[in-house]
Order: structure tokens, then sequence, then C-alpha cells
């Protein structure tokens, strides 16, 4: 599968938009697209699920090492992938969409927003490619996407100021139809604000699907991990593949909806390698089903606060927790398993009480990072002095009782108070830090399990 890196000159860029309209070219020009994801995101995936109809692959170097990207990628399906980068594309000193390129010996594709320059363009990008050498990064800037342009003289006036061994790759047209609405932790999710067909569709005309498979090219492989894959190629939506059998002879029930819509799909393809999964929807009245262990990814329950309240199935998770049922909770997990939860309009509402701490939601985001976390003693997801790296991005805090337990001391990042994540009671752990499968905790989880 070969693949391209489509980078950014900054946030906000419009990386999204062109990676969409990217792989809508490739589809049309015949093409099966495999999309990506550099950095730790959950929701620009969601909008290339939306478009490509197959779930996008992340790829971060921190949570994974570059063998872990790799393998990542290669487990990927289709003929091209379609990376679309995070922040500027040498920000991030912990997974930058330049490492992600650099471990992948893929190309980049510049987006460069063009709506009021045009040598300017050319200037900026050949300022990025330069900037490789200074910096001794092996990155290949190798062509360029002009976002925000408008056709005749200001597309040829971009086209025509680019460097020589710099490709013109197309623009994306101004349209208001092509801005994706966004909120505190970023945009709407894929499937509640997907973008008008005909304007994607109109934005994937203006670009060169010959010359952006032209310069896609193989990454290299790497070794297979002696414990078997932590991220397999399996997957599927609610009572999918893995559902019916467990290799192990575990159940695990894992929340999906709008309140836990946070989760990358390796981690579902890790737990359905090794147990059988089933899924549920606390917010749409869903009980919990018959299971061993419970996993309440991330998302947005403060959104849906009082839905969660009145839910059956987070009742049940409370009771259940209390009679040493593992559960495992990440940030939106963490949130749902306290003993309440108060949004930023400052409505308290009951959780699942199984945590002894009260969630508060604020306007302004309380941690964004990278994270790495040392585990106290065994843990559901560590052995006592092993280390997890992950991420975190939370607009809420946690008050929580003196006599509160941690599994885990923060070597970087925040965690929850004091410098500790890993609230624990009972068999239950939630933390504030999203992990990757390809650390192994998923896989811990089942054998504490």
């Amino acid at each position: 599968m070969r693949g391209l890196v489509l980078g950014g000159t900054a946030s906000g860029v419009g990386k999204t938009v062109a990676t969409l309209a990217t792989i809508r070219a490739l589809e049309a020009a015949g093409h099966a697209v495999q999309p990506a994801k550099a950095g730790p995101d959950f929701i620009d995936p969601s909008h290339h699920e939306a478009v490509a109809g197959t779930p996008s692959r992340t790829l971060d170097v921190w949570l994974q090492g570059e063998d872990g990207v790799r393998r990542n990628y290669h487990r990927g399906k289709g003929d091209v992938a379609v990376v679309e980068g995070v922040m500027g594309l040498y920000d991030g000193d912990g997974s930058s969409t330049a490492m992600v390129a650099e471990a992948l010996d893929l190309p980049v594709v510049l987006v460069v927003d063009a709506k009021a320059g045009m040598e300017s363009v050319a200037a900026t990008a050949l300022g990025f490619r330069e900037y490789a050498a200074h910096a001794d990064r092996e990155v290949e800037v190798a062509g360029v996407i002009a976002q925000r342009a408008h056709g005749g003289r200001h597309e040829a006036g971009i086209r025509d100021a680019l460097p020589d061994g710099m490709a013109y790759l197309g623009r994306i047209p101004p349209d208001p139809d092509l801005e994706i609405p966004d909120r505190h932790l970023g945009l709407h999710m894929g499937e509640e604000s997907p973008l008008p067909e005909e304007a994607l569709e109109s934005a994937a005309e203006h670009l060169d699907s010959e010359a952006l498979t032209d310069l896609a090219r193989e990454p290299p492989r790497p070794p297979e991990r002696e414990r078997g894959p932590e991220d397999g190629s399996g997957g599927g939506s609610r009572g999918g593949p893995g559902s019916g059998s467990s290799p192990t002879g575990t159940r695990v029930a894992v929340a999906d909806d709008a309140a836990f819509a946070f989760r990358y799909p390796a981690t579902l393809e890790r737990l359905r390698e090794r147990a059988a999964v089933v899924t549920f929807a606390p917010t749409r009245g869903d009980s919990l089903p018959d299971c061993d262990a419970v996993y309440l990814p991330g998302g947005y329950p403060e959104l849906h606060a009082a839905a969660l309240a009145d839910s059956d199935a987070i009742a049940e998770i409370g009771e259940r927790a209390a009679d040493g049922l593992p559960v495992l909770g990440e940030c939106g997990g963490l949130m749902a398993l306290s003993e309440t939860l108060t949004t930023a309009d400052g409505d308290t509402h009951e959780m699942a009480g199984v945590l002894p701490a009260d969630v508060q939601m604020h306007d302004r985001y309380q941690a964004l990072d990278h994270v790495e976390l040392r585990a106290r003693d065994d843990a559901l997801t560590a052995a006592g002095g092993d280390t997890l790296r992950g991420h975190e991005f939370h607009y809420s805090s946690a008050d929580v009782a003196g006599d509160a337990r941690f599994a885990f001391e923060v070597v970087r990042g925040d965690g929850i108070a004091d410098g500790m994540d890993g609230l624990t009671e009972y068999r239950t752990l939630a933390t504030y830090a999203h992990v990757h499968p390809e650390s192994g905790a998923f896989d811990a989880f089942l054998e504490a399990i």
C-alpha cells in the first residue's frame, strides 16, 4: 500500500477538508483508499471513515514507536493511504506530522492557505522544504495543495511560482459548505456534520489524482512483535466479527454511542482478537449486556449527562463494579464512573458513583499533551513499575476524595490530581489518559480479567 502525508503549515489551515477531498478524488480514479491520522485524534478520523467507508488508522510515534506506526500502517486495507497530519508539519515534540512522515518514509503534500496569497504560497512551501535540511530532518515536501484558492489567474500564479521538484496537486475552492462546525474538543464528529456530498465532489474535481498517486510510495515493513499484533486487522461494527466467540472465554462490553465515541479502531480489533466483544449504548436506553468486564472509552458525556444520569446501564455498572466486575474507563469513562458530573452550565447530574470524585466542566481545556504514566503497583492495564504512553485532552477537572487511590504516577502530563492518574476502586480503573493498544494496556486488561 503506497501512501502520502498531507501536512499543514499550521492548525486550522484546512487539512481535514483537503484530506477528505483527496480521498474522494482518489476513489473517483478507481483507488481503494485507506485513511489515516497522524497524532492522537478521534474526531478527524470519524470524518475520514464517513467518506472512505473504512476506519482510519492512528499513526503516532509517541503512542506506538516507529515500528508500531509501521505495523499499524501495514494493517490497513487498500492500495493508497492518505495520512492527515496534525497541527503544523513540524509542530509537536511527542509525535509531529514530520516524525510520522519520517517513520514511514512517505512524501509530504503541504496544505497551504492561499486565500490571501499567490507567489507567497510558493515561498511558504519552499521554506517548509528547506527547513527540513536546516533542522536535519528527513522530510520530503514534494507537492502543494492550495486551500481556499480560486481558479484562473490565482491558481496559475501559485502553480507557476512553485520551485522545481515541487508538484502542484490542485486546489480546494473557497466554499462555505466545506466548513465543518466545531466545539470545545474540536470539530463535530463525522456522523454529526458530514460535508455535503456535492461540495466534496466539487472540491475533489480540482485535485490531480494521477499526480497524487505518482508521488505516493510504500513504507518499509517492520518486524512483527513476538507477542502478536496489538492492533490486528479485524474490526467491525456492533455485533461484528469477534462478537460471538472468544479464545479466552472472556466477554467484554464496550460502550458505543455519542457519549463514548472516542476509541481507536485498533482497540476494538485487539479486544476482538482475544475476547468476545459486545457493544451497548447507555444514552439510548441499552442495559448492560452480560459480560465479564466493561470498557468505557472517552467521548462527550458532558453533552449527554442527563441521559447518563437516567441510564440503566450506568446504574448497573455502579452496582456490579462494587461486586468486583472489572471496569476500565478513559477520560469520558472516568467522568461517567465518578459520583457527579457538573456541566459548564452549572447543572449537576448523578453518575455511576464508583469512583470518589466529582467532575466539573470548564470553558477552557485543562490538559492537552502526550503523557507517560508509571504504575505504582499492579493495575488493570500495567504491572507495577511499568510505564504506559498515551495522551490527554479534556475540559473537565476532578475533585477527588482525600482517601482516593491512584494506580499511576504521571511522568509526563497532568493526570487527575497531584501528579497522579488512574483513579481506582474495587476492580475499576479510570484515567484521563487515552492509550493505544500498541502499549499492551488492553492485553494486560484481558489478562487481569
